[in-house]
């Protein structure tokens, strides 16, 4: 059931056809009795008795029926020697279950496989579908046998001659079949108790994959056995989404000729069952191309996930007056009169007060009201943004660097690091003495109430509250005030890794182990949303500065972005090599930064979904990032216990917007790293595991000693 973009997977023929797709996403199954062979025969290892292949066929029968394929139901009773009359009676003695039903028809379906011979007269028919459905993933909840299993290395061995024997700018595209087929065919084997062919075909291949598969291929040779393949995320992972590949039209061509010829019935099965090729036309993508968005679990993003329209400018300010500060009153020129001091430009950090042609609706979604701290609060902001120092490449920001002791096997280490920073007034004029001060910086606050250890929490940005996710599976809600739990949040069944609320209090959102992140009011018990759709555990979460939208970062190595709306997901980047640890939003709300274990700051455009910067010069897992308030600059902080700060304004300036509309979905990256990297500051020994620059773009920086 391959579904491809744009082209066509049929081998029997070489016209161009799009995709036949019906409205529940099953497969139209068209042609002669010998287009394929669908057959009841047991799964090697065990036997059928004759009345399961009688209900095996009844159930075969609905399921085609129920999806409208009538053609095939005639054809596979007329094969079958089956009479209406002896449907009828077999379909009763089944279980009476009608069309409808499908609670016995999907089970006894999980035994259906398709068989084919090792080297069968003609090619079978393609099925064609499109997105991956439940019904038809109950289906191919088995691997099928569908070869000799001795002849799996001869298959695979095949398909790699042919691919290394292209020309380069093809071989580069049709490479990326090697890794996806190798698991499966690999699976296969297992499933199917063929462990020493098993064994052999991962030993002879597994070393000619990608190294940034090295890491799922160590849990893979792991899976010897057919038992270890029952719970397993990894296997539920391939089994339940399609690898996509991008490939051009002209290499496609070339891949399809070649298994029609060899009738390699095996290769392509697999490419119809579990991949997706997203064919565009165009010069193929270089070597290059493909690596920077390799990676990922699932393989690259389909190009039209990321065509949706994203509303990524900010909302218009409220109206609010500044009165003058004292010293602003006092302050005299020569001739008398008052001072006049002229607000600052930001080229992109400030909030715009004019409506942003690319921002939401203003009631878009339900806002709080601002109350009278909160305008205060604002107030105070726009005025410390007055004497905020404009930063540059030429004038770049004092680093405050807190490094704290005996703290790797403290649970409440989180929650006590974020307190002692916050019970620092930051934005003081007298904060560097504040910071050196001794008592001030001892000061601490621990909060008990988890049942496990803390990891992430978020202030409110009324600074009353705090957020604090957990082991234990809940997120709570601290007062500030009296320092106790107001609320637990309950609703995530494993670890929550983070939490963080919108940028206009009210919301927050958060991830964890069971995958999912969900967006959560403060007064609410249940969560708004479940945002659903990683492969692995979401690791980090960020608010949009607009908070119509929420980023995730996650473990199956990509980082999605969904509307807070509707619950959609409305991009999916893919191109980092690690499970992804932070991100970070522009102030102006148009890029995104992710940093993960492969020590590379990857930048994506929001609006055009697309990756548009490379910053490589870590070494170790990158753990923080955080703009400037101005937008100008990017810091990064990794365990390779560094800090360094990136020209972002150059990184986004020197993009060519006439690179968008590449045909590929993808523009060259030209390695620059080199010249917008502008300092690089080392720690002895302590890794940097959070990052905040204050309203005066102060950068404060910390993280925990390593005695090792």
């Amino acid at each position: 059931m391959a579904a491809v973009q744009d082209g066509s997977t049929e081998l029997d023929t070489e016209k161009e056809t799009k995709p036949e797709i019906l409205s529940d996403g099953s497969a139209n199954i068209s042609g002669n009795a010998g287009s394929g062979v669908l057959s009841s025969s047991p799964p090697a290892g065990g036997a059928q008795k004759p009345e399961e292949d009688q209900q095996t066929l009844i159930a075969v029968l609905q399921f085609l029926r129920r999806n409208k394929l009538t053609e095939s139901v005639d054809i596979l009773k007329r094969e079958a020697g089956l009479s209406d009359d002896q449907e009828n009676s077999k379909a009763t003695d089944a279980g009476g279950k009608t069309d409808g039903d499908a609670g016995d028809t999907n089970a006894l379906l999980s035994r259906v496989s398709i068989a084919s011979a090792a080297a069968p007269q003609s090619a079978p028919l393609p099925l064609k579908s499109g997105d991956d459905q439940p019904d038809v993933r109950v289906i191919l909840s088995a691997y099928s046998q569908q070869g000799e299993p001795p002849l799996y290395k001869v298959y695979y061995s095949d398909l790699k001659k042919f691919i290394e024997s292209v020309l380069d700018c093809h071989r580069a595209e049709l490479s990326q079949l090697f890794y996806p087929l190798f698991v499966h065919m690999y699976l296969e084997l297992v499933y199917n108790n063929n462990e020493s062919e098993a064994k052999a075909f991962f030993d002879k291949f597994s070393g000619d994959q990608e190294c940034y598969y090295q890491d799922d291929l160590r849990v893979l040779c792991g899976l010897t056995k057919k038992e270890h393949m029952k719970g397993n995320e990894t296997l539920l992972d391939f089994r339940t989404s399609r690898f996509v590949l991008r490939i051009s039209r002209d290499s496609y061509q070339l891949l399809k000729r070649h298994l029609q010829e060899r009738q390699n019935n095996q290769i392509w099965t697999i490419i119809q069952e579990h991949l997706y090729i997203d064919i565009f036309d165009g010069m193929p993508r270089s070597k290059s191309q493909i690596d920077s968005m390799s990676g990922s679990l699932a393989g690259e993003a389909k190009r039209e996930v990321n065509k949706v329209k994203v509303y990524y400018g900010l909302l218009k300010e409220p109206e609010i007056e500044v009165p003058l500060d004292d010293e602003d009153e006092e302050a005299e020129n020569e001739e008398g009169k008052p001072k006049k001091k002229k607000a600052k430009k930001d080229s992109l950090g400030s909030k715009s007060k004019k409506q942003d042609p690319n921002a939401p609706q203003q009631n878009r979604i339900p806002l709080p009201e601002l109350k009278d701290s909160d305008k205060l609060d604002k107030i105070m902001y726009m005025k410390e943004s007055t004497k905020r120092i404009r930063l540059s490449p030429e004038n770049l920001p004092s680093i405050c660097f807190y490094t704290f002791l005996n703290a790797y096997q403290a649970r409440d280490t989180p929650l006590n690091l974020f307190l002692k920073l916050n019970l620092i007034d930051k934005e003081s004029d007298d904060v560097l003495e504040r910071i050196m001060d001794e008592k001030t910086a001892s000061e601490s606050k621990v909060l008990y109430g988890h049942g496990g250890p803390v990891y992430g929490v978020s202030f409110s940005p009324d600074r009353n509250y705090l957020l604090s996710s957990s082991e234990d599976g809940t997120i709570r809600l601290w007062s500030l005030q009296t320092f106790t739990c107001l609320v637990g949040y309950k609703g995530h069944n494993y670890p929550v890794w983070d939490t963080q609320f919108s940028p206009f209090g009210y919301y927050f959102v958060s991830g964890g182990h069971d995958r999912v992140a969900r967006l959560w009011a403060t007064d609410h018990y249940q969560p708004l949303r479940i945002f659903a759709g990683h492969l692995a555990d979401v690791t980090c979460t960020r608010f949009h500065p607009n908070a119509n939208y929420v980023a995730t970062g996650s473990s199956d190595r990509t980082v999605r972005l969904w509307d807070v709306l509707n619950g959609n997901c409305v991009r999916i980047f893919t191109g980092h090599k690690g499970p992804i640890h932070c991100l970070a939003f522009s102030p102006n709300g148009k890029f995104l930064a992710s940093g993960a274990t492969d020590g590379r700051v990857l930048l994506w455009d929001i609006g055009h979904g697309l990756m548009i910067g490379e910053l490589k010069g870590h070494t170790d897992t990158i753990y923080s990032l955080r703009f400037s308030r101005d937008g100008e600059i990017l810091a990064s902080g990794s365990m390779d216990n560094t800090v360094r700060l990136w020209d972002a304004l150059k990184a986004f300036d020197d993009i060519e917007t006439d690179d968008f509309t590449a045909a590929t979905g993808h523009i060259h990256l030209y390695d620059n790293s080199q010249e917008l990297l502008l300092g690089s500051y080392n720690s002895k020994s302590t890794s940097v595991v959070h990052l905040h620059f204050t309203r005066r773009n102060l950068l404060l920086a910390a993280g925990m000693y390593n005695s090792q």
